[in-house]
């Protein structure tokens, strides 16, 4: 099988930093290629890199036996590479057909748009991905249909070479499925899927080579079918990774710190009561659209509380506002960090110390203490950067995930909500969250882990809510839970046969 695509001795630096040395990349016509490595090893750039994003400082790009020099997104794309990015790149106030036909658009003469005969054929794409309205704005749907949006556009470039960053990380189930029966056919139509992701069972299921990368080098090129999943985690780190598993308490039952009674908003919440205890870490697993999320987003005050009571420390409270959320110790790390967890366009020291300042209630900020604070957040997350003052959106997805959890880290907060933390992140990086996250509950913090992945559910949480469709659905302890009670759990079937029973 020939090489559709060849990068050679490719370079790159950043402010000095030099994140690509020399990088030798090639894929194979009709071939799932998978990019591994850690957060900051590279992967990113050499792939934005291939797709137009950033201009190589040294080397040579091959493609379809003709090299490319000095082209832009919209040539990449002409030439037929495209690119999924990891973080959604979809306008908002358009609708999906809009957003699949963006700088493509059917028209019907003295340039006026064709917006019908673009949902028809935003319809005929979507029917092989998902049962998405194509006149549906952007805006009101769901991060898992945002992605399904993104994969249709690239699909919609007729590409012979897309590029996958992270595909998965907000799909259900049934969605990834879906993904993979589309992946399999745009296989055996030819096209070549360069597929980065940190979820080693997916690279076992779907490609057919790996490479892998650390430190801006590659480290190994190996066919999928001759190693195992620690195999790819050795090369991605450099050395064994051991798993972490959720700490059994053998001390007299905690205390409960925090309770929700009958709580609803809109549409996704209805009538959920629960119970969080000292030292809790308390998962909440559910499939895509089971209001996991928002319900989060309500007890901190982003969404309407419609109905229920909340009561932090067995005193009643009202959150109407995320200010009232933090003044009663309550964290949240969102799971889109990008929207709702960074200012992107700003510095680390300003991102990790905004609680600080909010809570200090003060105009005037104190830049020695900003420092100090930003490199006590750097030593405990090991957050890697070279200045405070760099700005967020220059780092790598697993660092600026951490960055989200630091500004929380020096604060007094005595209950954290972590949703999906470990999106986009490598299997390192990964270890490290889990590592806090138990350090949190060990210091006699409660934690509230949301995760659509269950493998992460039961290897961090001693206990389990499953939701669907806005509702309570059931609860496990993790030492009775297993992968399928808890996928039945969330589907139904498990909790009718309970009431059956």
């Amino acid at each position: 099988m020939s090489n559709i695509l060849e990068m050679r001795q490719i370079e790159k630096s950043f402010f000095g930093v030099k994140v690509l040395k020399g990088v030798d990349f090639a894929v194979k016509k009709g071939e799932v290629h998978a990019l591994c490595g850690e957060n900051g090893a590279g992967k990113s750039t050499l792939m934005k890199i291939l797709a137009g994003v950033y201009e190589k400082d040294a080397g040579t790009i091959i493609f379809k036996d003709k090299p490319i020099q000095h082209c832009s997104v919209e040539q990449i794309q002409r030439l037929g590479i495209s690119m999924i990015f990891q973080e959604l790149n979809l306008l908002n106030e358009l609708t999906v057909a809009q957003n699949i036909f963006l700088n493509k658009e059917e028209t019907k003469g003295n340039f006026v748009l064709n917006e019908k005969k673009m949902a028809e054929n935003a319809k005929k794409l979507l029917e092989d991905v998902d049962t998405i309205d194509p006149n549906e704005k952007v805006k009101n749907l769901s991060i898992a249909k945002k992605q399904i949006v993104e994969i249709t556009k690239s699909i919609s470039f007729n590409s012979e070479l897309i590029i996958m960053d992270e595909p998965t990380s907000v799909l259900s189930k049934n969605e990834v499925d879906i993904l993979y029966r589309l992946i399999r056919k745009l296989k055996n139509d030819g096209v070549s899927i360069i597929y980065i992701s940190h979820r080693l069972p997916e690279i076992r299921e779907i490609c057919d080579r790996a490479t892998v990368m650390r430190d801006g080098e590659i480290v190994a090129t190996v066919d999928v079918k001759d190693v195992t999943e620690r195999d790819i985690a050795r090369l991605m780190v450099g050395r064994e990774i051991t798993s972490t598993v959720v700490e059994e308490s053998n001390k007299e039952p905690a205390k409960e710190v925090f309770r929700v009674e009958h709580i609803s908003s809109g549409d996704f919440v209805s009538d959920i009561s629960f119970s969080l205890y000292e030292g809790e870490i308390l998962g909440f697993y559910g499939l895509v659209g089971a209001g996991r999320s928002e319900l989060m987003e309500t007890i901190f005050g982003v969404r309407p509380l419609d109905h229920g009571e909340i009561y932090v420390h067995g005193k009643k409270v009202q959150i109407k506002h995320p200010s009232d959320a933090i003044v009663n110790k309550i964290a949240f790390a969102p799971e889109d960090r990008r929207e709702q967890g960074l200012f992107l366009e700003r510095s680390i020291r300003e991102n990790v110390t905004i609680i600080n300042n909010i809570a200090e209630k003060t105009p005037l900020l104190n830049f020695k203490e900003e420092k100090t604070i930003a490199k006590m957040v750097k030593e405990r997350l090991n957050i890697k950067y070279n200045s405070d003052q760099d700005i967020v959106i220059r780092l790598s997805g697993g660092n600026q995930q951490k960055i989200v959890f630091g500004k929380w880290a020096i604060g007094d907060a005595d209950i954290f909500i972590f949703d999906e933390p470990t999106r986009g992140v490598d299997i390192g990086a990964r270890k490290e969250i889990y590592e806090y996250i138990n350090e949190l509950s060990k210091n006699q913090k409660s934690v509230i882990v949301i995760s659509s992945d269950i493998p992460e559910i039961l290897a961090v949480c001693q206990r389990i809510i499953v939701m669907q469709q806005g509702k309570y659905c059931g609860e496990i302890l993790n030492k009775d839970a297993t992968e399928e009670k808890i996928l039945l759990m969330a589907l139904g079937t498990e909790r009718k046969k309970n009431e059956n029973n």
